[in-house]
């Protein structure tokens, strides 16, 4: 084999290698807390795509619901939303906070259960503007936190290491995901208003 020929292989090879290094390192990018305390928290974060619409950079360039209607995790609560006619209220709102259940969330509820709140768009409006809060609030308000939702109850937080409980109940699974006018905190629990 010609040696020459070997050389120019191994160092194109590793050039592109450093090169692509170099661009990545270089790249601006959103992705699961590192620990500074800045940025998405929580263990759902790691399955959030890296680029596209549903990513993390994707979602601080829309409105809240527009944000949670290109994560599939979510759709169950943007088909709630739809229903209960909030879409316009959620995206035209300034500086929220949301905490979104996911599908699994609503999958905990019986099914005869769902459809029937699904069908009530007071009682299912009521459910929703309880998950919501008229002020950002960040992973370090979390920890004892109490929240008036536009429902007119109240959330309360906890924390516990790294674990997030909303309400003693709902656990956040990724928190502090930015859209252009909310902070989301993804929760693995629907909550109920009083």
């Amino acid at each position: 084999m010609n040696t020459t020929l070997t050389r120019r292989r191994v160092s194109a090879a590793l050039a592109a290698g450093a090169l692509a290094v170099s661009l990545g390192a270089l790249a601006p990018h959103a992705s699961a807390d590192d620990g500074d305390g800045d940025g998405p928290f929580g263990p759902a974060c790691a399955s959030v795509p890296k680029e596209g619409a549903g990513s993390f950079d994707g979602m601080a360039q829309d409105p809240v619901a527009t944000a949670a209607a290109n994560n599939p995790a979510l759709s169950t609560l943007v088909t709630a939303v739809k229903k209960a006619g909030l879409v316009d209220t959620l995206n035209n709102a300034e500086d929220i906070t949301v905490f979104a259940p996911t599908n699994d969330a609503f999958a905990k509820i019986p099914k005869q259960d769902l459809d029937k709140v699904l069908a009530d768009k007071a009682t299912l409006t009521k459910i929703l503007t309880y998950h919501v809060v008229d002020q950002p609030v960040h992973k370090a308000d979390l920890s004892d936190g109490a929240f008036k939702t536009l429902e007119g109850g109240t959330l309360t937080t906890s924390a516990s290491g790294e674990t997030y409980k909303v309400n003693g109940t709902a656990t956040i699974v990724c928190g502090d995901i930015s859209t252009s006018n909310a902070t989301v905190h993804i929760i693995d629990t629907v909550l109920m208003p009083k």
